[in-house]
């Protein structure tokens, strides 16, 4: 996928102190990209718009066990 044109910005839960960053692409037609700001060269995740949405949704609202 050609993601050249992504305007990438990183998620306002990020920190500055240069740890685990997110940055996410919402300006492609049909996908949301995102992708480790440590690594703007490496592979990125797409989804559809819709997919974004349950994610940030399960994300927000559901108790996950994430240790």
């Amino acid at each position: 996928m050609d993601l050249t044109s992504a305007h990438w910005r990183k998620s306002s839960y990020s920190g500055g102190n240069g740890g685990t960053c997110v940055e996410v692409s919402t300006n492609l037609s049909g996908i949301v990209a995102v992708r480790d700001s440590k690594n703007p060269t490496g592979p990125a995740l797409t989804l559809t718009p819709g997919e974004w949405r349950t994610f940030l949704h399960e994300i927000k609202t559901a108790n996950h066990d994430l240790g």
